[in-house]
């Protein structure tokens, strides 16, 4: 009998760990600086956000490994670091025989539904149910979706993609934020161009925040709240200067927020060191999957849980320019990033750095306020375009990366480290610097698609 007891004892918990199996809802922004968020003190109003970080955790050193669209979401959903998967330019795709977080989840019987902008090739290595045609994501095809696993009680990832605050920045109130009273940051130069552009893109990150709301309001019009990780992230920073197609922190830098009722505690935060390389991982633990050993990323579910307070040491990056849209010829950037120092190696500084944004209406008023005598603009302006062979900022005292610190004598023993690290971590991605970069092109599609 005693027997029989407990082996009914063991079904009933086998049954309920069965079921305990979560969902996960994964929502990203698109080129969205994340210490523009109220949630780091920003000035976009983010009230989804805002409550969505009271019944969760917080990361405030969340980062990514490439500072463009295609490179991060390729990282984002394989777990690797872009050279190694062969994504490592803009406008890029996968090797054939990578596998992404679809594969994973499939393999245990969950959907996979991607609903918004897509910017990761091929199909093949991708396999999700898609919606929203690549744009923004399609919020009747998400209820329909969450209605559907429900009913068949099936567990679900779903992937939010959102394409705001990406330009143009035409959604959202911008009467909300008059450029008159915009606080600039040291990496802008106080231009009636550049207050009425941060106006229209702090609108559309309040926009964006109004899809967050629906997609939760969404799951919770299910009864799916208590049983689904929700994570949502800020993606690089905005497209203007010194943020996306950069390795400064405001390129680099995510916003991070994770609820997992029951398993997170509700208005954490955590300054534990994490990456995009490393949510694949942390999704695969959550579920209770093994984790491949391919995988760069590692899970940080520890962190999440209560039984760590740190992940990582240090977080590592790239940008390949070549191919960027009015991009240079090449402009390959490598960075490495511990808790308070950020390296930065630029494999070719003697090309002028452009972009996008260089002949737009916001870097060339800087142009002309430089030429009308503004110090600040015209160290801006010259910063952006002419770099050094190498670069170290404190990201304590200098958060946004203007002070290099590189001829500072009493840190030669920190950059010798860090310059270590970062070689170490190339040679471990089969990344040989400028060779790897001239390879970029074919890592393209001949059809592009967006930035």
């Amino acid at each position: 009998m005693k027997n029989l007891l407990a082996l009914s004892l063991l079904l009933v918990v086998c049954a309920a760990t069965a079921r305990a199996k979560p969902n996960f809802v994964l929502i990203i922004a698109d080129d969205c600086t994340w210490s523009d968020l109220e949630i780091h003190g920003g000035q976009a109003k983010t009230p989804n956000l805002k409550k969505l970080a009271e019944e969760g955790m917080t990361f405030t050193r969340c980062f990514q490994s490439s500072p463009t669209c295609s490179p991060t979401r390729h990282n984002l959903y394989t777990g690797l670091y872009p050279v190694k998967s062969g994504a490592w330019p803009n406008h890029t795709m996968a090797y054939d025989h990578v596998k992404s977080i679809a594969h994973h989840l499939q393999a245990d019987g969950y959907r996979t539904h991607l609903s918004g902008k897509t910017h990761i090739l091929p199909e093949s290595v991708f396999p999700f149910e898609y919606s929203g045609g690549g744009g923004n994501p399609d919020m009747a095809a998400i209820r329909t979706f969450f209605g559907e696993c429900k009913e068949r009680k099936k567990p679900f990832l779903l992937i939010a993609a959102s394409r705001e605050p990406h330009s143009p920045h035409d959604k959202g109130d911008p009467d909300a934020y008059p450029p008159g009273q915009i606080k600039l940051s040291p990496i802008q130069a106080d231009t009636p161009a550049t207050r009425k552009a941060l106006s229209a893109y702090f609108a559309e990150i309040t926009y964006f925040d109004s899809q967050v709301g629906q997609v939760l309001s969404a799951l919770d019009g299910q009864g799916l709240r208590d049983e689904t990780f929700v994570i949502v992230l800020s993606e690089q920073g905005y497209d203007l200067p010194f943020a996306k197609w950069t390795c400064y922190d405001a390129g680099l830098h995510s916003a991070c927020v994770i609820r997992w009722p029951g398993r997170v505690k509700p208005g954490s935060s955590s300054r534990a060191i994490v990456e995009y390389t490393d949510v694949v991982p942390t999704f695969l633990d959550a579920a209770g999957l093994p984790r491949p050993e391919v995988l760069d990323g590692k899970s940080f579910l520890p962190v999440l849980t209560g039984g760590a307070e740190t992940h990582r040491e240090f977080t590592f990056s790239q940008e390949t320019s070549k191919g960027i849209i009015a991009g240079p010829i090449h402009y390959g950037i490598r960075s490495i990033r511990g808790g308070r120092y950020r390296y930065i190696r630029n494999l070719t500084p003697g090309v002028t750095f452009k972009n996008a944004v260089t002949p737009g209406k916001v870097f060339q008023s800087w142009v002309r306020a430089a030429a009308n005598g503004d110090g600040r603009a015209a160290e801006l302006t010259k910063g952006f375009q002419h770099r050094p062979a190498e670069e170290l900022y404190d990201c304590e005292d200098d958060p946004w990366n203007r002070r290099n610190l590189i001829g500072d004598a009493s840190l030669a023993p920190v950059v010798t480290d860090l310059k270590a690290r970062l070689e170490a971590w190339m040679k471990s991605q089969g990344d040989e610097g400028q060779a790897t970069e001239e390879k970029a092109l074919t890592r393209m599609p001949k059809k592009g698609g967006g930035d």
